[in-house]
């Protein structure tokens, strides 16, 4: 059966959808808790499936004693009207009392359902089956290659060093005016880099997806929609807690987003996004770690791709390999060394069914560094969001959603500095970037 499937061939994400607040199908739950626990073992997050069913349970026996309330509250209103003075009055203290404890369970049943939602938002969506098991990146299985590392004649220099030769580079001025981890880019390398963002936007375009302008700030239902949050506040930064307003790290967030809430057609899918925004990260968790230049950095420019379409598990994996395709394209054709990542269970986010990692060759690195990350969610974040469709049955059905980078400015930066850089110290431009650069085939002054 294809990959996550359930044996009676369903996602635990079908239907029925009753309760768009939850990730997961809790009658999916209930009947198979063991296929949870092992997804969530898998991908080495946290779950008390336990307790979900223990609140499950007692909120469904809390509903029908309130039904069963409700009920009597309408008989005694019924009997009121034909009730004698004298009998009005017993009838009276009577619905009194059935108020008051109708209000009690109405109290408790709404703790129950607001613990229960907190648990279901982080429940992880099960990986699927080829997903390999590991508890970190260091076990993700290589796939591919493409192209090789280039093997230098001379002694390459490192993109901070081409930077600072150029003075294409400031990270001082950088982290002067905002702190460690910022910089500033001069010159060519503005150039270089807006070429680089404008040819991965002509690409998708070309191949029929729509660019969006997007806002950069999000309220806290769009982090939390796409399964950013709870979890991933300490890596964003929050601008007001007056407005409700956070800086995204990606423009996955509002692309997904956009359609929450709204019900589409089957006609109108997919819909194919591209954007180009700033993109903000904390970076928390990371002190010490490649504090020279621009692989960790808090502000970036990125091209993201997001493709919202129906509850089709064969669509979604042929979305997923096109979607990584379009990445690999690109990649070639910049004359880039990288290898593609089967990313294992212990890397994986809380609501990614499989994902792949491109990862491009940065000499100064010796290795291998994350480009791009081309994840597939079932109906995880369109449940969380609401976001569904019609089908040609007349069925309201949630959708399915897949991302994917197309290029992040500062590390495809590194890259093409380090893998094109020259003995002189200039910098080849690949042949796709030179019409976005006036034709210019080199960057920078040839030095001794």
């Amino acid at each position: 059966r294809p990959a996550g499937l359930h044996p009676a061939g369903r996602h635990p994400t079908d239907p029925p959808r009753t309760d768009s607040t939850s990730v997961l199908d809790l009658k999916f739950i209930r009947q198979d808790p063991e296929a949870v626990r092992a997804g969530a073992e898998k991908k080495r997050i946290a779950c008390d499936v336990d307790r979900i069913l223990e609140l499950d349970a007692a909120s469904r026996a809390v509903g029908v004693d309130l039904d069963s309330l409700r009920q009597r509250q309408k008989e005694a209103g019924g009997r009121m009207a034909k009730a004698t003075p004298e009998e009005r009055a017993g009838l009276l203290e009577e619905q009194k009392g059935l108020k008051a404890e109708l209000k009690g369970l109405e109290e408790r049943k709404g703790q129950l359902d607001e613990e229960l939602r907190g648990l279901l938002l982080q429940v992880p969506m099960p990986p699927a089956a080829e997903v390999p098991d590991g508890a970190d990146d260091e076990e993700n299985v290589e796939l591919r290659r493409g192209g090789e590392p280039r093997t230098f004649d001379f002694e390459p220099r490192s993109h901070q060093d081409l930077g600072e030769l150029h003075g294409w580079i400031d990270t001082e001025r950088g982290a002067r005016l905002a702190g460690s981890r910022n910089y500033l880019l001069k010159g060519d390398l503005v150039l270089l880099e807006s070429a680089v963002l404008r040819c991965a936007v002509d690409l998708m375009a070309a191949r029929g997806f729509t660019p969006v302008t997007i806002p950069t700030l999000v309220r806290t239902e769009a982090m939390q929609g796409t399964g950013y949050f709870p979890g991933g506040e300490e890596q964003a930064y929050r601008c007001d807690e007056r407005d409700d307003l956070w800086l995204v790290g990606t423009a996955e967030v509002p692309l997904t987003a956009m359609h929450a809430g709204e019900i589409l057609s089957h006609e109108d899918l997919p819909l194919r996004f591209v954007a180009q925004s700033s993109c903000y990260r904390r970076e928390a968790g990371t002190y010490g770690k490649d504090t020279r230049g621009l692989y960790r950095v808090h502000q970036f420019q990125k091209v993201e791709q997001v493709v919202v379409d129906v509850d089709d598990e064969a669509r979604s994996l042929e979305h997923h390999q096109a979607i990584l395709q379009n990445a690999e394209d690109l990649m070639q054709s910049l004359e880039l060394p990288y290898r593609v990542v089967n990313v294992c269970g212990g890397d994986l986010g809380q609501g990614q069914v499989q994902k792949f990692d491109i990862e491009t060759w940065m000499p100064s690195r010796e290795g291998y560094g994350e480009t791009h990350s081309a994840s597939r969610f079932h109906d995880f974040q369109a449940r969380r969001l609401n976001l569904r469709y019609r089908g040609e049955d007349g069925k309201v059905r949630h959708c399915h959603t897949l991302n994917n980078t197309v290029a992040a400015s500062t590390r495809m930066l590194i890259a093409l500095l380090e893998n094109h850089q020259q003995a002189d110290g200039t910098v080849r431009v690949p042949e796709p970037l030179r019409p976005y650069l006036a034709g210019r085939e080199v960057l920078g002054t040839p030095v001794a």
